[in-house]
């Protein structure tokens, strides 16, 4: 019994040393040159969203008064968005805000004299060339502050896709240029790695007319949706 005993706790101990060495063996090893190689791929596509921030501002001497009076105001600003075809979807509520104004006369405590309520909502347009005709037709439903609009390819998958394989290429191709110039060859790739990727440009400010002007035109002209990838590769 004790010879079975001692040999159970020797092959316990043989054990450990053993699953260690397994872990250790996860991380792959180079036995060649290793070169780093850092690649960007990058496509262009015309953006096909527009999205647009759109609200009321109302100011009155009692905070009732001034949040119903934006809301009175905001009600008709969205029958002018769903007049115009744009989706309850592409509609979501950004802000509700009430706040006091004061008046500060000199060596006097502030005065209030009334309330601004804000009401706004933010808008995606899916038909952008024709969305500076909605934006004209919400001013003169009462909307008076207007911000945007940012461009954006509503589905990016495919485009960021074809980046990626534009980058693979890059890095493979500098990959060889680099084993070929110091006199050896690529062997492998040991392993790639993504950064970055597509960004939504921010929004350009845009004034609201409140008189008669030119219809308000939005172009969409082209985005860039781009990769980076990190790439590691053994030279031998």
């Amino acid at each position: 019994m004790k010879n079975a005993f001692f040999c159970a706790i020797l092959l316990g101990a043989v054990a450990i040393p053993s699953a260690a060495a397994a872990q250790a063996n996860i991380t792959q090893t180079i036995s060649g040159t290793r070169l780093d190689i850092n690649a960007t791929g990058e496509v262009t596509r015309v953006p096909d969203v527009a999205v647009i921030s759109a609200g009321v501002v109302s100011r009155s001497p009692t905070a009732t008064a001034a949040l119903q009076d934006s809301a009175s105001k905001m009600s008709q600003v969205l029958a002018a968005l769903k007049q115009a075809g744009v989706a309850d979807r592409d509609i979501q509520t950004s802000n509700v805000s009430l706040n006091p104004e004061y008046r500060y006369p000199e060596n006097q405590s502030p005065e209030l004299v009334g309330y601004t309520a804000s009401n706004s909502v933010t808008v995606r347009f899916r038909d952008v060339r024709n969305s500076g005709k909605i934006l004209d037709a919400l001013v003169r439903e009462g909307a008076n502050q207007i911000n945007g609009p940012t461009l954006v390819v509503d589905k990016p998958e495919a485009a960021l896709d074809e980046a990626r394989a534009k980058a693979i290429a890059t890095g493979r191709a500098r990959a060889e240029l680099y084993a070929r110039s110091l006199g050896m060859r690529v062997a492998r790739i040991v392993s790639v790695s993504e950064s970055g990727g597509y960004s939504v440009p921010p929004p350009v400010p845009m004034m609201a007319r409140m008189e008669a002007a030119p219809a308000t035109k939005i172009e969409p002209g082209e985005q860039k949706l781009q990769v980076n990838l990190a790439m590691v590769f053994e030279l031998q």
